[in-house]
């Protein structure tokens, strides 16, 4: 197995991770790791890099074989002088570091590394056409699914990582300094910072919109790794084939609506607005005429309230309701 060449940022994030986990680590030191962090993509892999070694070298020490061993070697006459003291947290880490890999070594030479791993926990979540579901996980974090989606959790000691097979899912993640939290749709990946965000993958295109904190988002295009990091109030669009938009305002009142139940239109597209809300119903809404489609609509609408919508159409639009079947009302101009 060769080892990594240790860069700079390698050690600022050795220094992050010990200050982080100081009992007096303070809101300002936190707010300027994420600055440091938002400075450079190689910053975030050197950090969750660095949070996995540590996760690493805490599950082998809770280790009872390893322990034993440990007392043993303290017990055993010493051949060789006591090292100097170290007064810095980035040669502590490194010697740290050290130790978890020597100490992997020992444990695979005795028993498979598979019995001293915890397994993965795997939880399957879906919701059906017009319901929306609150799940809070093992790790605080609270998810609210949207109509017709279907998400997968898996959580290690490693990582939380929830893969969005379709749909669309807002995330307000819970703390965790060990374990990363990535959400994986499509081809995009997105790096949870201590936030609130909301992702959507229609087909194989995905959407990323920030409410709270800072997410990085990352994808794969062409051989090439492209990455984007959001601000609050700003989204990004990534293309089936891993091409990331330019960054956008966030619609916030439309984003923080949905997961109420409620849809806020400003200016919209008459078919956008019955796509988004044959979404949640089984009565669906089409146009007579592909036409009318251009008409601009605002309003705030319930999810899933088609006669609401269709009776506001009516009074306010040049508009007329066919009621055809059970599941479907087809909208015609008024003559």
């Amino acid at each position: 197995m060769s080892a990594r060449t240790m860069q700079p940022e390698d050690t600022v994030a050795e220094d992050w991770l010990a200050r982080l986990m100081a009992p007096d680590c303070s809101a300002a030191e936190r707010a300027a790791f994420e600055d440091w962090l938002a400075q450079s993509p190689r910053n975030v892999e050197a950090f969750v890099e660095v949070e996995r070694v540590h996760a690493l070298a805490a599950e082998l020490r809770s280790d009872e074989l390893l322990r034993a061993a440990g007392r043993a070697a303290r017990r055993a006459p010493a051949s060789s002088p006591a090292p100097a003291p170290v007064r810095h947290a980035r040669a502590w880490w490194s010697a740290a570091a050290a130790a978890a890999v020597v100490a992997v070594v020992a444990v695979a030479m005795v028993l498979p590394w598979g019995q001293h791993e915890a397994p993965a926990q795997i939880q399957h979540f879906a919701t059906a056409l017009g319901e929306q579901r609150d799940v809070t996980l093992a790790d605080g974090t609270v998810m609210r699914l949207d109509t017709a989606s279907t998400l997968t959790t898996r959580f290690d000691g490693r990582e939380r990582v929830v893969e969005l097979r379709r749909g669309r899912a807002q995330f307000d993640v819970g703390e965790d300094a060990r374990r990363p939290f990535l959400v994986k749709a499509g081809v995009s990946t997105v790096r949870d910072i201590g936030t609130t965000f909301q992702v959507s993958r229609m087909g194989e295109v995905v959407n990323v919109g920030l409410l709270e904190g800072r997410v990085d988002v990352s994808s794969r295009a062409g051989g090439a790794v492209q990455r984007s990091t959001l601000a609050p109030g700003e989204q990004v669009t990534v293309q089936a084939d891993g091409r990331i938009g330019e960054r956008a305002p966030l619609d916030v009142a439309m984003a923080r609506a949905w997961p109420q139940g409620d849809l806020v239109f400003r200016q919209r597209r008459l078919d956008e607005l019955v796509a988004e809300m044959n979404r949640y119903s089984p009565r669906q809404i089409r146009l007579a005429d592909a036409a009318l489609g251009s008409l601009r609509v605002s309003g705030v609408f319930h999810a899933g309230d088609q006669d609401a919508l269709v009776a506001v159409l009516e009074r306010g639009w040049p508009l007329r309701a066919e009621r055809t079947g059970e599941h479907e009302i087809v909208l015609h101009a008024r003559d």
